[in-house]
């Protein structure tokens, strides 16, 4: 018989320079019953996806002022020329600790900077290096993510293919189309969902709806209890779970850029595209040194 007790937390990261609550927002335009299946009706009230903040507040002007209100985050920063980030290392070791403390997770949703974050969680967690007394992650959803390209990094995060559940949202229009197949290609057996939209959370039509929903009720089927009911084993020490290794071979992982001009077509129109409509009212897209930012967004 089937388990009705089953429930899905889920840990949803947010894009650059935006938040928790606005991603919430976003999300909100899909079916809420997606991410609820199989709770029991004093459940329903219960919130299963947690929208935390970044570590850093934003360091600039944010792409949906005007649209939404602050505070606004970030999670991590980049120079101008988009060619070096800081403060990466701190902010993977936050993100094991709040998962340490607020865990277990059953999965991880992220939008493009959040997204490119998840990934990496996973892509280490599965080579040993972080969250080593978290259960296995049984889902991850991708809107608009990408590689890091730091090749230190990608040696490790991306050595072999991630097996973790993965569902990618790409749209023909997002200018990180490419980049977010590419991350596509790190994960075994991935699921892809196009959409006709640009840098976004898309809206989700009937036929994406039930693929989305089809692909949770399998993973729900497989995993068979255990995380899905909030169980695990506790971890010996937050260190133990926050810390990346050290050892010889482990990434350095403030160097380099997250996404490279060479990600995308040679002219590079995939960057510099600042066109793109979008069903809803607005979308804003910045450019740094005719590179865009993992910032547009749309209410």
């Amino acid at each position: 018989m089937e388990d009705r007790n089953q429930k899905l937390k889920i840990l949803c990261l947010h894009g650059f320079r935006t938040s928790g609550k606005f991603l919430e927002k976003q999300i909100s335009k899909w079916d809420p019953s997606l991410f609820l299946p199989h709770f029991h009706l004093e459940d329903m009230n219960v919130k299963m996806q947690d929208f935390p903040d970044g570590l850093f507040g934003a360091g600039g002007k944010s792409d949906i002022e005007g649209i939404f209100p602050p505070p606004y985050f970030e999670w991590f920063q980049f120079n101008p020329d988009f060619t070096e980030y800081t403060n990466l290392e701190e902010c993977i070791s936050h993100l094991c600790q709040y998962i340490t403390h607020n865990g277990p997770f059953h999965g991880l949703l992220g939008f493009s900077q959040g997204a490119a974050l998840c990934a990496l969680l996973l892509g280490y967690k599965a080579q040993g290096k972080v969250l080593k007394e978290h259960p296995p992650f049984k889902m991850f959803v991708s809107i608009s993510g990408s590689k890091f390209r730091d090749p230190s990094i990608c040696e490790v995060a991306y050595k072999d293919k991630i097996e973790v559940k993965s569902v990618h949202f790409i749209g023909s229009k997002d200018w990180l189309r490419l980049p977010s197949e590419d991350l596509a290609t790190a994960f075994q057996d991935p699921l892809i969902i196009r959409h006709p939209q640009g840098h976004t959370v898309p809206r989700l039509d009937e036929t994406s709806t039930e693929q989305l929903r089809k692909w949770i009720a399998d993973i729900l089927v497989q995993s068979k209890g255990g995380i899905c009911n909030g169980e695990h084993d506790e971890p010996k020490s937050v260190e133990e779970t926050t810390k990346v290794d050290d050892e010889e071979g482990t990434p350095k992982l403030l160097q380099k850029q997250i996404i490279n001009d060479d990600s995308v077509d040679a002219s590079g129109s995939e960057f510099a595209r600042n066109e793109v409509k979008e069903e809803t009212p607005k979308v804003i897209q910045n450019k740094i040194n005719g590179s865009q930012i993992h910032a547009s967004e749309e209410t």
